[in-house]
């Protein structure tokens, strides 16, 4: 980043965009309308959660992004993305693990 982000206002009858990324150490959001930014969030990782695989790091950070604008998105279109490719098929595989189905839950329980 080069510059300081503007944070724009958001506008209820356009869908929003939730973007979500993690690392080895840290998650990370963005929620954008029309390729603004209307909000951002980090958060660094706790020992216990730094060794968890990409795949639960990746659904954390879209859980907590859900969550955390669950305002903004309640009743309305919404769009997630992510890189990692097995989340994009999240509700089309089968769910196994007890994390998946909470996950799943507070997701798609906005």
């Amino acid at each position: 980043m080069t510059t300081t982000p503007t944070l724009a206002m958001p506008n209820f009858e356009e869908p929003f965009v939730i973007e979500a990324d993690a690392s080895g150490k840290g998650i990370g959001a963005v929620l954008t309308q029309n390729g603004h930014l209307i909000a951002y969030m980090s958060c660094l990782l706790g020992p216990k959660k730094e060794s968890w695989s990409t795949y639960q790091k990746e659904m954390l950070a879209v859980v907590i992004a859900v969550q955390q604008w669950r305002p903004y998105l309640l009743g309305r279109t919404f769009h997630i993305f992510t890189d990692q490719q097995s989340l994009r098929h999240l509700l089309e595989q089968q769910i196994t693990t007890s994390d998946q189905h909470k996950w799943v839950a507070k997701t798609y329980g906005v």
